[in-house]
């Protein structure tokens, strides 16, 4: 099964002046682009509304893959009994796949686990790769699964080159099965991921089939700002580690700290299917990397008391700090965009951005489906369909309103997965895909 994922429509022109609105400072070589999207140009000047601001980070592609940080890599294997056959072979197969896309002087950790942790290559140079090679073949299948001693150790690995190559520090954990020695609960782990993300480490999971804890491997990826997927079959892991090998060579930015502000008349509410903070009329989250070739986003969902008539008006100033990998400094880049008010209810409806209504349409249903999952636990499952069916309302009235197919779209697809949900809950399979494709959707990030 491929990871789950949503490509979303181009959007559509803003009216022309404010098209050109948002701006940013920031030199030619930067690696990163930044602009401030809204749901529309244009909100109503008679009454309260909400507005969407989307906070867009585009990633440059690097002009030359030499140019890339070095990578500081764990590969973190399950090699539990429930590993045995050709989930193992699969997986040896991936791993050597993803060490041919290393370079000489990338660094590479090997740790599997099973009741026991080993670390059968402790972090070095990746050099001509034939003694990792011989490593990845020796691993066999046997015993229980102690996850987060796995995660641990690759964590003790990677730091011992964290401050001295300046790269990109990545965990890669697959695990087929359910931790059963030592911390196993998604709280635990969900810990041991936000301690790792202010070291600089992100741990990406693969959940291989249908036995593995998807709430426990969701958690430890979103809290350390790693990747997730659910691969049904084995076949499927050396594309999968491909993927995501691509991403960890394409860090063009670290440390990036968002910080967004907000005028005394457009109140922050929260961020829509992402963490953040809230403090007054600032927002504001931190993100350990961002990629080349990708746009990164976070959509905050904001109160608005209108100033007169036809004011044109500044509702978001935002800066961002991170540490550039072209220059390998430390930069800032900076963004305003202004919003007109009018009694013009047609006004409003042509400034609609169909693409920043399209992410937040996925993102409300991505944070209903976790919510459904916790009520379906509870035993809750008639409470979880209805809640689905009232964000597809919402939606539907949105899509109907400014003639916006793809959030029609997604609200059209939701009373059939409710009504299954009703009937008779979430199954292993439909679980884990609905946790998929909630972090997939969350994490916010698409190819352009």
């Amino acid at each position: 099964m491929k990871p789950h994922s949503h490509s979303l429509l181009p959007a559509i022109a803003l009216l022309g002046a404010l098209s050109l609105a948002a701006c940013s400072a920031q030199s030619v070589d930067a690696s990163l682009r930044l602009r401030i999207d809204l749901d529309r140009a244009v909100l109503p000047a008679d009454s309260p509304d909400r507005a969407i601001v989307k906070i867009c980070l585009d990633g440059l592609r690097l002009p030359r893959r030499e140019l890339r940080r070095p990578v500081n890599l764990a590969l973190v294997i399950d090699r539990s009994g429930s590993m045995s056959g050709e989930k193992i072979q699969k997986a040896k197969e991936a791993a050597r796949e993803m060490l041919r896309h290393l370079s000489s002087d990338d660094i590479f950790s090997l740790v599997s686990f099973s009741t026991e942790v080993e670390t059968l290559i402790p972090a070095r140079p990746v050099g001509n790769g034939r003694a990792i090679e011989r490593a990845i073949e020796s691993i066999e299948a046997d015993g229980n699964t102690a996850l987060f001693g796995g995660v641990s150790q690759g964590a003790s690995e990677l730091r011992k080159y964290c401050e001295s190559n300046d790269g990109v520090n990545r965990i890669v954990l697959l695990s087929d099965g359910l931790a059963n020695v030592g911390p196993s609960s998604p709280e635990e782990l969900g810990r041991l991921g936000a301690a790792l993300v202010k070291e600089g480490i992100s741990v990406t999971t693969i959940g291989l089939g249908l036995d593995f804890n998807e709430d426990l491997m969701t958690r430890l990826a979103q809290r350390s700002d790693g990747n997730t997927y659910f691969v049904e079959s084995s076949a499927d892991l050396p594309r999968i580690f491909a993927a995501e090998l691509g991403d960890v060579l394409d860090v063009v930015a670290r440390r990036v700290v968002v910080e967004i502000e907000f005028p005394d008349w457009a109140t922050p509410i929260g961020f829509v299917g992402r963490e953040g903070v809230i403090r007054g009329r600032k927002a504001e989250l931190s993100l350990n990397q961002l990629y080349g070739g990708q746009e990164k986003f976070a959509l905050v969902e904001v109160e608005v008391t209108p100033p007169k008539s036809g004011v044109e008006s500044e509702i978001a100033r935002a800066r961002v700090s991170y540490d550039d990998a072209l220059t390998r400094r430390n930069a800032t880049l900076t963004a305003t965009r202004s919003v007109q008010f009018s009694r013009s209810r047609q006004a409003v409806i042509e400034s609609a951005d169909q693409k920043v209504q399209a992410d937040y349409a996925l993102n409300v249903i991505a944070v209903a489906k976790d919510k459904a999952v916790e009520l379906v636990d509870s035993g809750r499952k008639e409470e979880a369909a209805q809640a689905m069916r009232q964000k597809a309302a919402e939606l539907r009235t949105m899509g109907e309103t400014y003639g916006n197919t793809s959030v029609l779209s997604v609200a059209q697809a939701v009373p059939a997965e409710a009504a299954k949900v009703e009937s008779g809950g979430l199954d292993n399979e439909a679980r884990k895909s609905y946790r998929a494709d909630s972090a997939q959707t969350r994490n916010q990030q698409s190819s352009r």
